[in-house]
């Protein structure tokens, strides 16, 4: 029996749909047959298979380990062990035909139906150079609605459970609803053990509960199923158009521009899938989408706080103004929070150090001063001259007027 086919054509029996029997079939490398009696199937059980051939009981084994790049020959040693009792050219000629029958239907894209399906990933350590030199390091989440391929992309620092959530969430809003149902690999922020032939996936206890809130079910790609994820993939490849702009931004502000500014290009180009421009299939897709969660459980995943990579100069930029943090921080990322008028900066959950929202361009405390002047210009200066010149720079800099 296929669960993974089962449990497919349950949930689209639940929701009231009704499947392209061929389409799911060549998806899941099956016979259509196979799928259409499984939707129509009303019990829990199906009828167990009468086998004619000896290889029959090990074929679906044999697909999965071949689909993790094992040789026909261990395959074999494989499955003597578990019972097989015929002889390795039978296996080996199997294998023959289903490494020829993968390659034909490599481009096979498994269809939804408007609303049904949302696939997730990201593209990784995107490196990109501003026109000072300086190198980015960033990561592009991405999302999109399997319909009509509407895409929400969005730059982030990290990837961590609270930054997938954050921008699942925008991109909820930016979608203006929710699929049934979400695809994802076994990334590490949504799974605690990844799926095999054998397991079902267990989901994180915290990404379950965001899942709920939100209102999908959370569906984790076996490794090496590629064409349960393809869209998205592509998606990750056309993000290589960014790479036009390496030398053509200063900030990370311009370069979180650039990526929204190609969002909306991409939703405005024709697919080669569709067709049709990602925001016209949109239109109609949007009337299936499960509405947004209320406000009040929306903000509870809005107010991560905002991250920050420190400076050589030991410093972050928030709105414009530059903030010192001791010299121990350089180089690590910090998050950074606005409350009642003040400023945290944290590392690893704990406070480091808070300012009075400022409309200075830099804003020093005077112990992160002379660490960093003792550090780098002034290490062979005794304390006393080291903050007396700390004093001068910093009257100096009060007097320098935000932009």
């Amino acid at each position: 029996m296929r669960k993974d086919i089962y449990e497919r054509m349950k949930l689209m029996k639940k929701d009231g749909i009704k499947p392209n029997y061929a389409e799911v079939a060549r998806a899941y490398g099956c016979d259509y047959r196979t799928v259409k009696r499984y939707f129509e199937d009303d019990s829990a059980t199906v009828k167990k298979r009468e086998y004619s051939s000896k290889l029959d009981p090990y074929r679906e084994t044999i697909q999965d380990k071949l689909k993790l790049g094992c040789s026909a020959h261990s395959i074999f040693k494989f499955i003597e062990k578990k019972g097989f009792t015929g002889k390795y050219t039978i296996v080996k000629d199997y294998c023959r035909k289903i490494k020829r029958e993968e390659k034909q239907k490599a481009t096979i894209r498994f269809e939804t139906n408007p609303g049904l399906q949302g696939q997730v990933d990201w593209k990784e350590e995107i490196s990109l150079v501003s026109s000072g030199g300086k190198i980015f390091t960033i990561n592009i989440f991405l999302m999109l609605l399997g319909y009509s391929r509407k895409k929400y992309i969005e730059l982030t620092l990290d990837r961590s459970q609270d930054t997938l959530m954050n921008a699942m969430v925008r991109g909820f809003k930016y979608f203006e609803g929710v699929p049934k149902e979400i695809i994802f690999d076994n990334m590490k922020t949504v799974v605690d053990h990844s799926k095999t032939m054998y397991e079902k996936a267990v989901i994180n206890e915290k990404f379950y509960q965001f899942s709920k809130d939100m209102g999908f079910e959370v569906w984790a790609c076996r490794p090496y199923r590629p064409q349960t994820k393809g869209k998205v993939e592509a998606l990750a490849r056309t993000t290589g158009r960014l790479m036009v702009y390496n030398n053509e931004f200063e900030t990370i502000e311009e370069l979180d521009e650039i990526v929204r500014e190609l969002r909306e290009e991409l939703n405005n180009e024709i697919s080669q899938a569709t067709g049709l421009p990602p925001n016209v299939l949109w239109e109609k897709e949007k009337e299936y989408l499960h509405p947004l969660p209320n406000p009040e459980i929306i903000d509870t995943y809005l107010t991560i706080p905002l991250v920050r990579k420190v400076s050589k100069e030991s410093m972050i930029v928030y709105n414009k103004r530059k903030y010192s943090l001791p010299v121990q921080y350089i180089g690590k990322t910090v998050e950074i929070k606005e409350e009642n008028g003040k400023l945290l900066i944290m590392y690893r959950k704990n406070i480091i150090t808070s300012f009075d929202l400022s409309t200075k361009r830099f804003n020093y405390k005077i112990e992160h001063m002379k660490e960093i002047l003792g550090s780098d210009v002034m290490k062979y200066k005794d304390d006393g001259e080291i903050e007396e010149f700390a004093k001068k720079q910093l009257k100096l800099y009060d007097n320098l007027k935000g932009d």
